[in-house]
């Protein structure tokens, strides 16, 4: 983990530079790992009908993080998807998986540098919720923090591996 100084830039500035680091430096290379030790047939194995996929996961984090940050906070168009996220099975490999995260975190991450400081206070709607741009921004580095939980479980779970992401 990379340590972000406190500076004297505001709180919503510390916020920012925190998220970015969580997801490029932390939260993203633990997802590619584990996307690194799965299969294409693991990536999309599920024991029952009900849980959703690593692939379904991978799928659904992307299209949040695009609707809360790039569109939510940054303003692009909303071009989600969400019932697709969860509907679909073995529709891209674990390398496309890889890619596509990959790119939506650098996306958010570079929309996130160039927004303006305005923009994290501002109230917006995403889905239903009236939400300030910094509630945003939390709220999706909160659910990738959440689901990379459930993507290291089933990692472990169907290759038996310790990831070894802490030495403590």
């Amino acid at each position: 983990m990379i340590p972000i100084p406190w500076s004297s830039g505001t709180p919503e500035a510390y916020l920012v530079g925190l998220s970015i680091s969580k997801l490029k430096d932390d939260y993203l290379p633990r997802y590619e790992r584990c996307l690194s030790e799965l299969s294409d047939k693991d990536v999309w194995w599920r024991e029952h009908e009900t849980n959703n996929a690593v692939g379904n996961i991978i799928l659904h984090i992307c299209g949040n993080m695009r609707q809360w940050v790039i569109s939510g906070v940054c303003g692009a168009e909303d071009i989600r998807n969400r019932p697709e996220e969860f509907s679909a099975r073995k529709s891209r490999s674990t390398a496309e998986l890889k890619d596509l995260l990959r790119s939506t975190i650098t996306e958010v991450c570079a929309h996130l540098e160039r927004a303006d400081p305005a923009d994290f206070n501002r109230v917006r709607s995403i889905q239903s919720y009236s939400v300030t741009g910094l509630e945003a921004l939390y709220h999706a580095v909160e659910h990738c923090s959440y689901h990379l939980g459930q993507v290291v479980y089933v990692t472990k779970l169907r290759t038996g591996k310790d990831l070894r992401f802490y030495n403590l």
